[in-house]
Order: C-alpha cells, then sequence, then structure tokens
C-alpha cells in the first residue's frame, strides 16, 4: 500500500526523530553500519530479531557493541520477522527484523505479508549488494524492494551511508503512525561500510504522507443520531481498535449506547468478553449470535474494521437490512466492500471518543435508543445456541477442552499467541479474553508457523507476562527450530501441541464438503486405507524433538492427567515447555459458515442449523 493512501493517526510509541535539522545535535564521524546501529537506539528500538550474511554483516560489527539494542539470533528468517510481529502485537512498540540479501530477505516475505494483513507496526532492515552490482544478478542478490513493493506500507533502497539515519526515523515513523504497517529498509554493502557523519534527530522528508486523526465533525453527528435511532445496532469492532489504544474508550461508548458488540479474531480482548454486552465473535466460525446479529441489525457501526469476507460470507447477503457506519484510520478500507452510510476517517480512539461525546448530547436532548426487543431476541440466542462441544466418546482428550482447561489455568494477564487451524478457532473460542493485547495470531494472512516465533517476541518482549503458543501438529513442524532460540536467550515461552495426526482444518473440509476423501493431509507416518492416522505413530515424536532443543517436553494422552500437566508446565519458568497433547482426530470447529455462502446458513453443529423464526426479520 502506497504510503499516501494511508491515513491517519496512531497510538504507537513515536521515534523520537523528528522533522527539524541537526544543529542542535553534535555531528559524529561513522561509518554507515554505526550510524544504522545508533538511529536504531535513537527511535528507542531495544530488541532485534535476525539472522547475519554477507551483505547484512557490517551492521553486525557495532551491534556487538550496543548496550542498548538486544539481537536475539533467530534459526530462520522467518521466524525473525513472525518474531518482531509477536513484539509489535504484545507491547505496542514496533517490532524490528534483520536480515541479510537475496534467500535471506526472501524468507522475510511471507512475514511481511502477515504483518501487513493484520496492520502491525513492523521494520524489517535487509541488506543488499553493494550498490555498483545492484541489477546484474550479483551473488545473493534479490530485488527485495519489488518483491515487497505489494505488501509494505511504504519501503527504502538506501545505497548512501548519509542516508541511513534519516531513512531509518522515517522508517519508524512511517510504520507506527496511521494504519500501521511494515515498512522494509534496504541498505547497500558499501553504503554500510562507507563513512558518514551522524547526527541526530535527523530531518525527515516525507511529502505525502500527512496523517488526519480527527474525524470530521458532522459525519460523528450523523453516526450519534443512527445510534440513537435504531431498533437493533451492532457496534463491529475490528483490530484496529486495539491498534489505537481506543479499548477504554469503546467499554464507555458499548455501555453508554446498550449496543451489542461483537470482537474480530483480531480485536478479541478489546472488549471483555464476559462483559453482558459482548455477543462473540463474528465470522466463519463467528458464534451463532453474532453471526446472527450483523444479518439481522439494522445498523451497523464497524469500528477499526474491513468487512473482510471472512466476517461478511456472501457478500451481496451481508446484512441486508442494515445502514453502515464505518470509522476506519485508513480511507481506502471505506466503501471496499460494503458501501457506507455515514463514512467516518479517523483514528479509531478520536473517533469513538467524539462518538462518546455525540450520543451524550443525543440523550441530553431526549433522543435515546430503544434496544429492548432486539436484547430479548439476542439473549434467545445467546442462550439456545452457545458456543460448546461434546467430549470424544471412546475417553480420548479433547482438543477443545486441552485449550478450555490451558486458558481456565493460566496466570492472570497470560498472552495467547496462536498458529492457524483448528486450534486456533478453539482457542478464540474456548480462551476468555478480558484485556487487550492478550491474543496474538495471524488473522488476514493465515499464517502457519506464527505461534511458536510470535510467542517467543512476546515474550521478549514481555518478559514478566506468561506466554503460551497454542499450535497444531502441522503448524508446529513449520517453525519449531525456534525454540531453540527461546532455550539459548532464556525466553520460557509454553508451547501446547494440538496433536491430532492432521493437517486438521484442511481435514474437516475434507469431511464436509470432500466425501472424507482424505487427500495428503495426514501427517503422521503409517496411515490406513481410509486416510486416518496410524495409533501411536509418532513420527517425528515431539517429546524428543523438543527436548533435542532444550526444552522440558511432556505427552499428554490421559483427560484425567490434563489439569496436572498444563499446572506443571505454568510452574517451569527457567526453559521453554512443550506439551504434545494427543486429541481426538475427528473433532471439529462449530458454527460455521462454508465458504462463498451467505450467513444466514450458519451451521451451529453438524447438521444444526438454528431456527430464529419468522418474527425476527421484521
Amino acid at each position: 500500500m502506497p504510503m499516501t493512501e494511508q491515513a491517519t493517526g496512531a497510538q504507537h510509541p513515536q521515534p523520537r526523530a523528528r522533522n527539524g535539522g541537526p544543529s542542535s545535535a553534535s555531528v559524529e564521524h561513522l561509518t554507515g553500519a554505526q550510524s544504522l546501529i545508533r538511529s536504531l537506539e535513537e527511535v528507542g528500538a531495544d530488541t532485534v530479531f535476525g539472522l547475519p550474511g554477507g551483505c547484512i554483516l557490517p551492521a553486525y560489527d557495532p551491534l556487538m557493541d550496543s548496550t542498548r539494542v538486544r539481537h536475539i539470533l533467530v534459526r530462520h528468517e522467518q521466524g525473525a520477522g513472525h518474531a518482531a510481529t509477536g513484539y509489535a502485537q504484545a507491547t505496542g512498540k514496533v517490532g524490528v527484523c534483520m536480515v541479510t540479501s537475496g534467500p535471506g530477505a526472501t524468507n522475510l516475505v511471507t512475514p511481511i505479508a502477515d504483518a501487513a494483513m493484520d496492520s502491525v507496526p513492523l521494520v524489517a532492515i535487509t541488506g543488499q549488494v553493494a550498490s555498483a552490482a545492484i541489477g546484474t544478478d550479483a551473488f545473493q542478490e534479490a530485488d527485495i524492494c519489488g518483491i515487497t513493493m505489494p505488501i509494505t506500507k511504504h519501503n527504502f533502497l538506501v545505497t548512501r551511508a548519509e542516508d541511513i539515519a534519516h531513512t531509518v526515523a522515517e522508517a519508524f515513523h512511517i510504520a507506527s503512525t496511521g494504519r500501521p504497517g511494515p515498512v522494509l529498509v534496504d541498505i547497500a554493502k558499501d553504503a554500510l561500510q562507507s563513512k558518514t557523519t551522524f547526527s541526530w534527530p535527523p530531518t525527515m522528508d516525507l511529502p505525502g504522507y500527512r496523517p488526519v486523526t480527527k474525524p470530521h465533525a458532522k459525519q460523528i453527528r450523523e453516526a450519534a443520531k443512527l445510534i440513537t435511532q435504531a431498533r437493533r445496532p451492532v457496534l463491529y469492532v475490528g483490530g484496529g481498535v486495539m491498534k489505537a489504544g481506543a479499548t477504554a474508550e469503546l467499554k464507555v461508548l458499548a455501555e453508554l449506547t446498550g449496543a451489542p458488540v461483537t470482537t474480530t479474531l483480531m480485536a478479541l480482548g478489546s472488549f471483555p468478553d464476559s462483559h453482558p454486552l459482548h455477543v462473540g465473535m463474528p465470522g466463519m466460525h463467528g458464534s451463532v449470535t453474532a453471526v446472527t446479529a450483523l444479518q439481522k441489525a439494522d445498523l451497523i457501526v464497524a469500528l477499526g474494521a474491513r468487512f473482510d469476507d471472512r466476517v461478511t460470507g456472501k457478500l451481496d447477503s451481508f446484512a441486508p437490512y442494515a445502514k453502515i457506519v464505518h470509522a476506519d484510520i485508513d480511507p481506502a478500507e471505506i466503501g471496499k466492500n460494503r458501501a457506507a452510510d455515514v463514512p467516518i476517517v479517523g483514528d479509531a480512539r478520536e473517533v469513538i471518543a467524539d462518538l462518546v461525546q455525540a450520543v451524550q448530547a443525543e440523550h441530553t436532548e431526549g433522543n435515546t435508543g430503544d434496544y429492548g426487543a432486539w436484547w430479548k431476541d439476542l439473549n434467545r440466542w445467546r442462550e439456545t445456541y452457545p458456543v460448546g462441544y461434546d467430549l470424544p466418546e471412546d475417553g480420548s482428550l479433547s482438543p477443545q477442552q486441552v485449550i478450555q482447561r490451558i486458558g481456565e489455568l493460566a496466570p492472570e494477564g497470560t498472552i495467547f499467541a496462536a498458529g492457524v487451524g483448528q486450534h486456533q478457532m478453539w482457542a478464540s473460542h474456548f480462551i476468555q479474553y478480558e484485556q487487550p493485547a492478550t491474543w496474538l495470531n495471524s488473522g488476514g494472512a493465515g499464517t502457519m508457523g506464527y505461534a511458536v516465533p510470535a510467542a517467543m517476541g512476546a515474550k521478549a518482549g514481555m518478559p514478566d507476562r506468561a506466554v503460551w503458543a497454542i499450535d497444531g501438529d502441522g503448524c508446529f513442524q513449520m517453525t519449531n527450530q525456534e525454540l531453540t532460540t527461546c532455550a539459548l536467550n532464556n525466553i520460557p515461552i509454553k508451547v501446547a501441541i494440538i496433536n491430532n495426526g492432521a493437517l486438521g482444518m484442511v481435514r474437516q473440509w475434507q469431511t464436509l464438503f470432500y466425501n472424507q476423501r482424505y487427500s495428503n493431509t495426514v501427517l503422521h507416518s503409517g496411515a490406513d486405507t481410509d486416510g486416518n492416522a496410524a495409533k501411536g505413530t509418532r513420527v517425528p515424536d515431539f517429546v524428543k524433538l523438543s527436548e533435542a532443543m532444550g526444552c522440558y517436553a511432556i505427552r499428554c494422552e490421559d483427560p484425567a492427567d490434563l489439569d496436572k500437566v498444563i499446572a506443571e508446565a505454568n510452574a517451569i519458568n527457567d526453559r521453554p515447555v512443550v506439551i504434545d497433547f494427543i486429541v481426538h482426530e475427528d473433532a471439529m470447529v462449530w458454527p460455521m459458515v462454508a465458504a462463498g455462502t451467505s450467513n444466514d446458513e450458519v451451521m451451529a453443529a453438524r447438521g444444526v442449523r438454528p431456527d430464529f423464526g419468522d418474527n425476527e426479520d421484521d
């Protein structure tokens, strides 16, 4: 996304660089590499996840002397990117990763795309071949700026040492303001080796980048009128509310209006799950109440959400009765998928704070919403179709029960990072999120392999908090090498492998839509003719593998041992802990809206379609 299209103010910590020349700062003579490290120190980067190589190597020499920047040596560049993302999501700061040119840089493409989809402030620093060799297909050359242009908020190619300091300042400013996102800084090797002068703060030159933070007052007043006039409103809350640090304001607005609140996968924890106004998570695997509330609503107030396909289902049948108030920091999102009756461009914190005042003014004039009949319907749906699960008849471990007990037994304030698939959806449903920034996951990109390195980054940024990675056996096999990084760097995360011997979500689709033809979804060797994972086969043996990487590892197969094993993991804080939970392979995620279908076709469970009666469409 071009940076000129990015709207508006962030609540993230800002770099200490500001517009203005170096006249008030002392000038030092340094190499470009030294300038890079000094710049990272000055913008407040305290942790860098990275892996050295030839073209970035000049930067690693002065990094060794820094007392303000901690470098964590990862085992794969993808791990560096996801760790920086987890760090950013948990702390609210800009995450930083640094790798070399060519394959080092291209291994960052997935985490950069992941950060772009989820609006995570990230600065990725890559080495590049010497400027004279750029474009010659030199050894380990890749046009990483060209490759990542569609998936970065902005990127820079730096070929002069004197440009390094102001480029770093600009990169952190762009990444953390407006709609947060990833920024790439690609630095030629000779720029790192050349001599330059260094002064701080540098002058930032960003023509065209003028984030707008304050919403238009007229639009706010129109939104407030619609809220008080509506009979069936819904506050549709997205991850932008979390990014803006607007969770306190959201609670005030919700309680002031009395409207139901749905929080998307990226917004879990922005509004307490236990709050009586919270009706759950919308989407393909959202709660029946949240999905149906949006469908039956006459007004949807979208705050920092983007009407993505997983929430809307078949777009032309989504929320057919609803007027739309759409507030977003990025004007490109407004009207992209669903036309807005009242578009509001602005920072979510500013928008919600202004909405509170405008709704209060409406109340003062005697205009209050009457949602009694609406809540009668909502409560009936909530009671009739709660999110739940059945225990396996064969006495094996239920994956939902495992995840629920991890959440119930975890210390207060625990941060949970999930991979992608069934375990991600179960973790979103069966762990209660009462605080912001306690749920980290890959929402937009759906990146398998996210959980372990993201948990590592979160723990590095929040060392006093417990951090659990809820991972699947498929996801775990993509990035588990970062457990070595955790063990060697005193980053004691806890990992729950929800091991059903298969690529669970894909297998679920094969069960439902492909006549139970399980093509290439069994992960353990020795599959039988029906495509089921052979009992007792452990390839790889996750306990042995984890122990080899310096972790404390346990296997749990008996429900009677569940609480004891989780308590044992919670008590160990001097090294990473991995638990291999052997769970029932046929468990499915419900509710579900099949891809490409209308949200009206939500299934509460297999073969169970909710009955809402005929009187709720009026």
